[in-house]
């Protein structure tokens, strides 16, 4: 048995990209990439190919876009296609069992967070925000339940106090690029232990939602500088500047009491400016304004009286 693999990849999104262009460096063959159908984007609102049938064309593989894998004139689709495995990362379709049964080696996903710690849809941003002091990607095999298959590999990367859910996330797209290349080897020759995951364990990172932006003055500083970071680039945590929708991109928690209401400026200088808050101080130190760009609070001072303003 030659040990190339014929590879089905399944995914959409940046993350899963960097993935794809591992595998498509190695000797395995990718018969046909499976991707989400093109969006429209931007202001002009004209449909986009996505992040990995952009690669695929490029590398001239065989692009499919279902709209479901549900019926079954795509699965024997799928399944004329004899692969061995089928790699699904961020691919943003549920797999019936009857496609996870087709390759020969089953399908496996790249799932980022150190299972059973976060399933479910932001596994990135929910490790953020709890607090965890770190993070990874973890490779399993798939089952029907959500992310709860036997864990095949795992890499572990920590969580800095300056991590927002951007760095982070392109963090583990490299992790998880190297992640499944580590794994292929053992795929083919039969070496690769699974381990069943520890239900107690398991926490459900449910979706973002934009409504989740609006901060809670009365939540500790630490609390909500996690959710500025969390948040950060998608939905951006947000209060109101009077009565305008102030946008939050940085800023830092502070020891210190203060007997003011949580939301209040109360004090400002050149790194920003400090709000009261249920525990602590945060200082505000990059923002924006509907309608502008973002910018440096030392900017915003300068137009703008703050001390003594409640933040809503």
């Amino acid at each position: 048995m030659t040990d190339a693999l014929k590879i089905i990849f399944a995914g959409t999104p940046e993350f899963a990209a960097e993935a794809l262009q591992a595998v498509l460096q190695t000797e395995h063959k990718v018969v046909a990439v499976y991707t989400q159908p093109d969006r429209p984007a931007g202001r002009g609102r004209k449909l986009m190919a996505s992040p990995v049938k952009q690669l695929a064309l490029e590398h001239g593989v065989e692009v499919r876009q279902p709209k479901s894998l549900k019926g079954e004139a795509e699965q024997a689709e799928l399944a004329d296609l004899h692969a061995d495995l089928m790699v699904v990362v961020a691919y943003g379709l549920l797999l019936p069992q009857a496609v996870l049964d087709v390759p020969r080696l089953g399908c496996i996903n790249i799932h980022a967070s150190l299972l059973p710690r976060w399933r479910g849809a932001a596994p990135i941003q929910r490790a953020i925000l709890a607090g965890d002091s770190e993070s990874g990607v973890t490779i399993m095999q798939m089952e029907a339940g959500l992310d709860t298959g036997p864990m095949l590999h795992i890499q572990r990367c920590p969580i800095t106090e300056s991590d927002t859910g951007g760095t982070l996330h392109d963090r583990l797209a490299g992790l998880g690029a190297e992640a499944l290349l580590a794994v292929l080897p053992g795929l083919v020759g039969g070496s690769v232990e699974a381990e069943l995951q520890d239900d107690s364990q398991s926490n459900y990172a449910k979706k973002l939602d934009k409504q989740e932006a609006r901060v809670d003055w009365m939540q500790s500083g630490k609390q909500i500088d996690r959710q500025v970071r969390a948040f950060n680039p998608w939905p951006v945590a947000q209060a109101d500047f009077n009565g305008k929708v102030m946008r939050i991109w940085e800023c830092e928690p502070l020891d210190g009491d203060t007997q003011a209401e949580p939301g209040t400026i109360v004090a400002s200088g050149r790194e920003g400016f400090d709000v009261a808050t249920g525990k602590g101080l945060l200082r505000i130190k990059k923002l924006q304004m509907p309608g502008k760009r973002a910018m440096d609070a030392a900017d915003f001072l300068n137009a703008h009286q703050v001390d003594g303003v409640v933040l809503g």
